[in-house]
C-alpha cells in the first residue's frame, strides 16, 4: 500500500475532488474530519486549546466555536502556530491508526486529504504521490467570499495565511485544474484514479512489510530455540 497526499488552498475545490475520489471507491482520510475529532470536549487537545485561548472560544454546549477560533488564528501567525503545535501531533496519530486499518484491509493505496500538507511538511516524506487542486487567484477569491460570506479584505486575509496555490502547484506530482466546470474536474479525477489504480507501487510496500514480519518471525523462532536448548 502507498500513500497519496491531496491538498489545495482554501476554496480551491479540494473537497469536491476528495468527494469524487470517494465516489470512485478510493479510501480517503480527511484531516479536517480528524481535526474535529481530536478536539472533542475533554480530549487532551481540547483542554490545551481552552487553556491557551480561553473559554470565550466555546459554544454554549462546550464545543469549540470553530468560526471564532478561526478569526483569532487567521489574524495572528503566532496563535496559528500555537494551535497547530497542539492539534497536529494528535491529528497525525489518529491518521496513522486509520492508515494501518486500511493497510490491514488490503487496500492498494490511501489518499490523505490534508489542507496544510506542504506548509507542515511532516507527512510529505511518507507520500508516493502528491496532488494539488488548483484554481486561478480570482476564482479562489470569488468562491471564498461567496461560500463563507466574507468581505474581500477578510477573504484575502485567509488566502494570504496559506502557502500560495502557485507554489503548491510547483511542489506537486499531479495537478487537478479546477478553475473550470465540475465536469472538466471530474474528467481529470478519473484520469488520476486510473493512473493510481494501475500503479504497481503498492507491491513494494507490501513486500517490505512481509519481509519485516518474516524477519520478526525468524527472530522469534531463534529466541525460542535458545530458551529450550
Amino acid at each position: 500500500m502507498f500513500l497519496v497526499g491531496l491538498t489545495g488552498g482554501i476554496a480551491s475545490g479540494k473537497s469536491t475532488v476528495s468527494s469524487q475520489l470517494k465516489e470512485l471507491g478510493c479510501p480517503v482520510i480527511d484531516a479536517d474530519v480528524v481535526a474535529r475529532k481530536v478536539v472533542e470536549p475533554q480530549s487532551p487537545a481540547y483542554r490545551l486549546i481552552v487553556q491557551h485561548f480561553g473559554r470565550e472560544i466555546l459554544l454554549d454546549n462546550g464545543e469549540i466555536d470553530r468560526q471564532k477560533l478561526g478569526q483569532i488564528i487567521f489574524s495572528s501567525p503566532e496563535k496559528r502556530k500555537l494551535l497547530n503545535s497542539i492539534t497536529h501531533p494528535e491529528i497525525h496519530k489518529e491518521m496513522f491508526k486509520q492508515i494501518l486499518l486500511y493497510f490491514l484491509k488490503g487496500y492498494r493505496y490511501v489518499i490523505l486529504d490534508v489542507p496544510l500538507l506542504f506548509e507542515t511538511r511532516r507527512l510529505t516524506r511518507f507520500l508516493t504521490h502528491t496532488v494539488v487542486v488548483y484554481c486561478d487567484p480570482a476564482t479562489q477569491l470569488s468562491r471564498l467570499m461567496q461560500r463563507d460570506g466574507l468581505s474581500q479584505e477578510e477573504a484575502e486575509q485567509r488566502i494570504g495565511a496559506q502557502m500560495p496555490l502557485k507554489e503548491k502547484r510547483g511542489l506537486a506530482s499531479h495537478v487537478i485544474e479546477n478553475s473550470g466546470s465540475r465536469e472538466d474536474t471530474h474528467r481529470q479525477v478519473l484520469r488520476l484514479h486510473t493512473k493510481l489504480e494501475d500503479s504497481m507501487e503498492f507491491l513494494v510496500v507490501r513486500a517490505v512489510a512481509v519481509a519485516a514480519v518474516a524477519g520478526l518471525g525468524g527472530l522469534f523462532l531463534c529466541t525460542v530455540r535458545l530458551l529450550v536448548s
